[in-house]
């Protein structure tokens, strides 16, 4: 009877074409007999499969291997670069773990599997992370309707990837001092708004955007918004739906009340 240490299972990565995503693992293991000897210079029969979920979880991966041990009876391979069984180890997601190797290996460099292992892989080489986050299309955006994004986007950036969203309804009337506030209640919020909690008050600038685009993100009707912006120490900025202009004066403070509409950024 003949057992398998596993040692170091994927935890090296062989860059084989520069600029190129590496699509295999170093894989390592030494083979001893029941009495502990180390089986030396010879061939051994290996399957190894990537597992998903569980120990006991399905095999996306499996492919063959027959490596000749060396004098510390320890055998190299190169996951991804064998005689594939089944499945494409290209294809795998490596963000959707855990996942684990099996190991069937035959001491007499066969198929004849009569040893069995599996262990944890604990973590996954980040060139091959890297490969999965590359293949993941980021959405572009457009001015409009985003419910998706809780709102109406009133400001994308060139490649589409990144804006700002206005609320499309006020989240109340409050002072400066307690706009915040009431924007972090949910309930405040649209049903789209509801989905996040980013939302924060507009600055002046991003409010004058808002207002530009006020007929198609609606409902502002003819009130004055709060901007984050402070002016002095009594008052902030704060801007009139119906004439468009921004106002600073003191006549009124940030203890007075007026609407609030926020937005996020994506």
């Amino acid at each position: 009877m003949k057992k398998i240490y596993i040692l170091l299972p994927a935890l090296l990565v062989n860059i084989f074409c520069l600029g190129q995503t590496p699509e295999k693992m170093t894989f390592q293991a030494v083979i001893r007999d029941a009495s502990n000897t180390l089986l030396t210079n010879q061939n051994i029969g290996m399957q190894i499969s990537i597992v998903q979920g569980s120990v006991t979880g399905n095999a996306i991966y499996s492919e063959t291997h027959t490596p000749m041990s060396n004098n510390n009876g320890l055998v190299n391979l190169e996951i991804g670069t064998g005689t594939v069984i089944s499945g494409s180890f290209s294809s795998i997601n490596w963000s959707n773990g855990p996942f684990f190797i099996k190991t069937e290996t035959d001491p007499n460099g066969g198929n004849s599997y009569s040893i069995t292992g599996t262990s944890q892989l604990m973590s996954v080489p980040f060139a091959l992370h890297s490969k999965v986050a590359d293949s993941v299309v980021t959405p572009s955006y457009t001015i409009g309707s985003w419910p998706e994004l809780g709102g109406y986007v009133f400001w994308v950036s060139a490649d589409g990837k990144h804006g700002l969203v206005s609320e499309t309804q006020d989240q109340g009337l409050a002072t400066w001092y307690f706009a915040q506030d009431v924007i972090s209640d949910p309930s405040n919020h649209s049903v789209d708004g509801q989905k996040f909690r980013d939302w924060r008050m507009p600055t002046k600038h991003e409010l004058n955007e808002m207002y530009s685009a006020r007929t198609a993100i609606g409902s502002f009707g003819t009130k004055t918004y709060w901007s984050s912006i402070r002016s002095g120490t009594t008052t902030a900025w704060r801007q009139n739906f119906m004439s468009g202009l921004q106002f600073n004066s003191t006549a009124y403070t940030i203890s007075d009340f007026f609407f609030v509409r926020s937005v996020r950024e994506f």
